[in-house]
């Protein structure tokens, strides 16, 4: 099967070097962060490109995780040509310690206020084509670079069934035309409802009771309430999984595909993402080629370019099947670049997550765990210092790595006796 394709590894380390290719036409830039729907935002996603992320004020995605630590990680590994919106810039140190560790000038930053930023783009004759993880209800549709309508589509997880891929049988419903209590659902657990566009596994409810399944059906009158909500799917549960992979590649302006890397996703019973594992030279991608193949062929023909990642179960009889895919930088895409310069190190295994957490303030850190940075045990790729009952603390989005699995543990173990702890 391998043969039919010729899909090669990126050979560069950086956002910025794949998009090069497909950037020369006009002047572009990359808005790292998501839009939110949340009182705090000043351009709510509230008008026509809804995303699901949380039902309520108290449960939505908050403020520092959206505008500081999730663009900032991405912002770590951009490079030097595509510039970057940032709405909150990051602090210096951290800017020091990327420099330092991966070599980039951080340049190309685009400061622009939170609460004027999306109308400045709007406006800017510079910027022509700006690149989004999601759609913006109040970016121009003719900014986007990639067709908003036709982004938001491929984001739904209605999509999957267009992909040419096997995925789990699935029916979609839209709760305009269908009430909540008159959908069939499976008589028997366990089974999932999705929403839509949820993000960072909100709005994804895996049914195993009655009780979980009334719990989901408040949670959808809620999004039905504040309107933010048009479409489910109820899905079969995939059983016997025995992995839980996110592939990973870019496909360029003309369908050309390159490979990005692929993880093993770390998750809880609940299935919230913890993070990934990656073994660079062990991962033989051709068992994912022709999925690679026949998404990357479908997002071409709907006119998008850029980052794919797929998120593919594989159960004990040896079958694959694509439970979401997400037409975007994706949370594990910054380790995956990281393949070449940590191959080049003599460590094979890195391991990516977002929640880990350090008392005392970034400085204090950089000190304490130089040894372990200098030798890239541990790499930073988004730190957030901050303060509760007057003691402050850092929370850190950051990969360990190791030559072996057996290495990287040990690492872990010595990260953690200097105080590095996992929050998850």
């Amino acid at each position: 099967m391998s043969s039919t394709y010729d899909f090669q590894y990126f050979q560069g380390n950086s956002l910025s070097d794949l998009f090069a290719q497909d950037i020369t036409d006009a002047g572009y830039a990359f808005i790292l962060n998501y839009p939110a729907t949340a009182s705090w935002a000043a351009y709510p996603n509230t008008k026509k490109y809804f995303l699901q992320d949380g039902s309520s004020e108290a449960t939505k995605t908050s403020f520092d995780k959206i505008c500081q630590k999730e663009p900032w990680k991405n912002l770590a590994v951009l490079g030097d040509t595509l510039p970057g919106v940032v709405i909150i810039e990051p602090q210096k140190l951290l800017i020091d310690y990327w420099r330092e560790h991966f070599g980039f000038s951080y340049t190309n930053l685009e400061m622009i206020h939170c609460s004027t930023y999306l109308d400045e783009l709007s406006q800017s004759d510079r910027v022509n084509n700006v690149i989004t993880l999601f759609p913006f209800d109040n970016l121009k549709p003719e900014k986007h670079a990639v067709d908003p309508d036709t982004h938001y589509h491929l984001l739904s997880k209605v999509a999957l069934a267009s992909l040419g891929v096997q995925c789990p049988k699935f029916e979609s419903y839209n709760l305009h035309e269908v009430s909540l209590e008159d959908i069939k659902l499976p008589e028997q657990f366990p089974y999932l409802i999705k929403t839509s566009h949820g993000i960072s596994g909100e709005g994804t409810y895996i049914i195993r009771s009655t009780s979980e399944l009334n719990y989901c059906l408040e949670e959808l009158r809620k999004y039905l309430d504040i309107k933010l909500l048009d479409t489910i799917i109820v899905s079969e549960f995939v059983k016997n999984v025995v992995q839980n992979y996110c592939v990973q590649f870019y496909v360029n302006k003309a369908g050309e595909i390159t490979l990005i890397g692929t993880t093993r996703q770390l998750v809880t019973a609940e299935g919230n993402y913890l993070g990934g594992v990656i073994h660079y030279r062990e991962t033989d991608m051709s068992r994912f080629f022709e999925m690679i193949a026949a998404i990357g062929q479908y997002a071409h023909q709907q006119g998008y370019f850029g980052f794919v990642g797929f998120d593919v179960l594989e159960d004990r009889d040896g079958q694959f099947y694509a439970i979401d895919a997400n037409f975007r930088v994706n949370g594990s895409t910054p380790m995956c670049l990281q393949r070449h310069t940590l191959l080049g190190l003599g460590k094979e295994v890195a391991t990516y997550s977002s929640d880990y957490r350090m008392d005392g303030t970034l400085d204090s850190i950089l000190v304490t765990l130089k040894p372990e940075l200098d030798r890239k045990d541990f790499i930073i790729l988004s730190a957030l210092e901050k303060l509760k009952y007057g003691k402050i603390y850092t929370d850190i989005y950051g990969i360990v790595t190791g030559e072996t699995v057996e290495d990287m543990q040990h690492i872990e173990q010595n990260l953690k006796d200097k105080g590095l702890q996992f929050v998850g």
